[in-house]
């Protein structure tokens, strides 16, 4: 699964196999079949494929909304790893947040993604896999794809990931494979600067989404330790940069915390630093994740009709603004709270 159709033609043409045996091999690929249940192929080709490792991903398990159609998958890797995923319905078509690595070193301090550290980072085809697995799952419906845009905003920072998820990107883009269109694809990411810029040399055109939640230095890095690497000042240069380059607004994700970054003298200060950009902010009442940040506090969520308020507040000053809709609330449809559940009753604890 993390190969690439030129890596299978090299490896099939070494075999001395014809080049319409690597495009069927390829196509079964893109639709994350393993080589044993490609009928179409020789026995004795699937087996000597076979040997490989196969990668991917497949559904351990799978939560349905009850409000909204929502679906919550948590997926398996081959080392026996697990990942979230969620599969949102929305009237121009289903979005799939997949994640970039099994849990997360940024240490953000509302996330329950890295509340167990970093695992390790996912391979191209384990993230291809999450795609492909929902699609199985869906079946598609008339010859559509099922999904049809993608957040990389699951567990891990896939700017941390460079190198896999660019791959990655590439193989979904493909129009031999999944056929995603880059401006139907968004990345999040905690503000890993350099690497925004690596993104700009690419010329992917994605839709980039940066987390901000203050534009204090001070707050910020309490909230978002890597903030003291990179700094509020460079991440917003880097976001103005990346909009002026590919003339894609850049989104900046807001989650409000009670009684830390929700006044209107917060949107007032989050106005200024955003003016003249081409940009959206999202604003998000925080989920709620049992953890305390280091001095003691809990981070607590504001209500919707607040969040509304604080919209509104940036709309007064003309910054264009959106409260984000809510979806999963009844199926844990914030990353990384499903796998920690899991992972605790597997180990007993209830």
């Amino acid at each position: 699964m993390d190969m690439t159709k030129a890596d299978i033609g090299v490896l099939m043409g070494g075999w001395g196999e014809p080049s319409f045996r690597v495009n069927q091999v390829y196509q079964w690929l893109m639709r994350g079949v393993p080589p044993k249940e490609m009928h179409n192929i020789p026995k004795a080709l699937r087996e000597r494929l076979d040997v490989y490792p196969f990668g991917g991903a497949e559904t351990l398990q799978k939560h349905p909304s009850r409000i909204d159609g929502t679906v919550k998958y948590l997926f398996q890797l081959g080392d026996g790893e697990l990942v979230e995923g969620v599969l949102m319905r929305y009237q121009h078509g289903n979005t799939l947040c997949v994640s970039t690595q099994v849990g997360c070193r940024m240490g953000c301090a509302f996330c329950a993604s890295t509340l167990g550290g970093l695992v390790r980072n996912l391979a191209p085809g384990e993230i291809l896999g999450q795609v492909l697995a929902v699609e199985r799952d869906e079946g598609g419906r008339g010859g559509q794809r099922a999904v049809t845009n993608i957040v990389l905003m699951g567990s891990g920072e896939p700017l941390d990931n460079y190198k896999n998820v660019l791959a990655f990107l590439w193989r979904v883009m493909d129009k031999e494979g999944v056929h995603v269109s880059p401006r139907n694809i968004s990345l999040s990411t905690c503000g890993v600067v350099p690497n925004i810029y690596k993104l700009i040399d690419e010329a992917l055109h994605i839709t980039l989404c940066i987390s901000l939640h203050a534009v204090d230095n001070a707050l910020r890095s309490r909230l978002m330790p890597l903030n003291k690497t990179y700094p509020v000042e460079d991440v917003l240069k880097a976001g103005a940069d990346y909009a002026i380059a590919t003339g894609r607004r850049v989104i900046f994700e807001y989650a409000l915390i009670r009684g830390v970054n929700d006044a209107r003298e917060d949107a007032h200060t989050l106005a200024i630093r955003l003016k003249h950009m081409l940009c959206h902010v999202n604003v998000i009442p925080l989920n709620h994740v049992e953890r305390h940040t280091p001095a003691g506090v809990t981070l607590t969520g504001v209500s919707r009709s607040w969040a509304a308020k604080f919209v509104a507040w940036l709309q007064e000053e003309h910054i264009s603004a959106t409260l984000r809709r809510r979806l999963g609330a009844d199926i844990e449809g914030a990353c990384g709270q499903l796998r920690r559940r899991v992972l605790s009753e597997q180990s007993g604890g209830g």
